[in-house]
């Protein structure tokens, strides 16, 4: 089921609230808590009902795990008991994500033809593995306590954070769900929630999606093999990076006003990336739940900074590397988190020998700024791009190798210098060389979303006097002005054309990016 859908904004969420509110106002928490676990499984069940066996066996596996290395008479064993739940929390991964992606390298290697019947990749699984896996590292360090069955069951199901995120800790939600208020119904909590999912949904459904045709118009040329010319290939790329910053944004923001109308609030996942100087910035900013994870689990357990610089560059690549390969089962995904593990070793290598930590001065920032934007729009390139040689037709278009083109209109204007620039290359044959050219409204649209991005505050920062995230002290800072939501009668108006004007945009619902992953 889908967020930007009118079953589960009609039906669905207003069913689950009043339930969950009218058995939780008469005191019996365990009751209307286990009707919001039976409402996440519905909603988990939805797209493919033969997956609930799936995520409750997962549930029950690593909760009897989780026990028992909390266990006083287990703590001798600890360790392999650590060592079984992260091996079939592993193994249930790498089987429905990897198999046919190796399975596939492996007959491209050995030239051979097995075939397996196509494996369906689980919604979510990704997510709510990870989160399980922090429980289980975390219990075994002694992090955690004994928790209800219940408790835990809302720790991995909860429905808006149960597909796409955030990566959420046992301590994040567990304790939440453990205090009272939660269970009554907060006027409050409700309208700041209602009106964070407005936001997300008209940047999901508007603004997001309003990108969707064009962008498919230019990768599906560069995956049938044709080339691109400079104008159209960072056209491309400039339309999908701003196409998943709004569908994931979007969504993030829909998660956290969900959770909020419940009384919960979910951490922070997105912080405005796109205005980030350098990439170890950009990975403070983007899926920020993920990239802690990478580095509490994964970086740091690989020591980090501590064992010498070579070694350091050395975690930062393979740290990036298991982040490429979680966000899919193919190369192009490996590419795309191997290129990011340079960047970021460059980015430290920068820092080391010239000996800051911050960029000042408005030239020196905006050079920063524009580098750091560039670099994440190549590295969006093999992201989107369906393999290797559509990920090099839009690169090569991107520093020019497949030539530069002007509009026709512009032949026999420019005397000489036409001339000059036809022998070097440049051909008057229309901008876009066989892909539909942009309308003046459509010029309008990317300028729309470029004052989106850049110059207006986030949700988090527009939301900022009621901290709607946990730790929201990320965003207050250097935050004194600007636009500020209140529950006043104007804000109401704004924000009610919003939820109205993406609810009747709602004619052919999309799946969020992140769902793949």
């Amino acid at each position: 089921m889908l967020f930007n859908s009118y079953p589960f904004i009609f039906l669905f969420l207003p069913i689950v609230l009043i339930g969950f509110f009218y058995i939780g106002n008469r005191g019996h928490h365990r009751i209307a808590a286990s009707w919001l676990i039976a409402a996440s499984l519905f909603f988990y069940g939805w797209w493919n009902p033969a997956y609930l066996g799936l995520i409750l066996g997962s549930i029950l596996f690593n909760y009897s795990i989780g026990l028992a290395i909390t266990s006083n008479e287990m703590k001798g064993r600890s360790r392999k008991l650590l060592i079984l739940g992260l091996a079939g929390d592993l193994f249930l991964l790498g089987y429905y994500k990897y198999t046919n992606f190796l399975l596939a390298t492996s007959n491209s290697i050995l030239d051979t033809n097995f075939n397996l019947e196509a494996i369906i990749l689980p919604l979510g699984i990704s997510f709510f593995t990870f989160q399980k896996i922090a429980y289980l590292i975390d219990a075994y360090k002694g992090k955690t306590r004994e928790y209800s069955f219940l408790s835990y069951c809302l720790f991995v199901v909860f429905f808006p954070q149960l597909i796409a995120g955030p990566i959420v800790h046992h301590r994040e939600i567990i304790v939440q769900f453990s205090r009272d208020h939660i269970y009554k119904f907060n006027y409050k909590s409700f309208v700041i929630g209602v009106t964070i999912f407005s936001i997300g949904l008209f940047k999901k459904v508007i603004l997001a999606d309003g990108t969707v045709d064009y962008v498919s118009s230019i990768f599906s040329r560069a995956d049938a093999g044709f080339p691109l010319t400079f104008i159209s290939a960072w056209a491309g790329a400039f339309s999908y990076s701003f196409q998943l910053y709004f569908d994931f944004s979007g969504y993030s923001d829909m998660a956290v006003g969900i959770a909020h109308m419940f009384g919960i609030r979910l951490p922070m996942n997105f912080n405005s990336p796109y205005k980030s100087t350098s990439i170890i910035e950009f990975w403070r900013r983007w899926h920020m739940t993920l990239s802690r994870f990478l580095r509490d689990y994964i970086y740091i357990p690989l020591g980090g900074s501590r064992n010498g610089s070579i070694r350091h560059l050395l975690n930062l690549l393979l740290t990036m590397f298991v982040g490429g390969l979680w966000h899919g089962a193919g190369w192009t995904f490996v590419l795309w988190g191997s290129m990011h593990g340079l960047y970021l070793v460059i980015n430290t290598v920068w820092r080391r020998l010239v000996g800051v930590s911050d960029y000042h001065g408005f030239f020196v920032r905006f050079f920063s700024w524009c580098l750091t934007f560039c670099a994440v729009m190549m590295a969006w390139v093999p992201f989107r791009a369906k393999d290797f040689d559509s990920t090099v037709i839009i690169w090569k278009g991107m520093v020019g190798v497949s030539g530069f083109t002007l509009p026709e209109g512009f032949n026999g204007k420019l005397g000489y210098i036409g001339e000059w620039l036809i022998r070097h290359n440049v051909r008057f044959v229309g901008i876009f060389d066989g892909i539909a050219p942009l309308k003046v409204i459509d010029i309008l649209w990317f300028v729309l979303l470029i004052i989106c991005t850049f110059l207006m505050p986030n949700t988090h920062q527009f939301m900022r006097r009621y901290r709607p995230v946990l730790d929201s002290k990320i965003v207050l800072r250097n935050m004194n002005t600007g636009m500020s939501w209140r529950p006043t009668f104007g804000w109401a108006i704004c924000i009610s054309f919003l939820l109205v004007y993406a609810i009747l945009g709602l004619v052919r619902p999309s799946e969020f990016l992140y769902f793949q992953f």
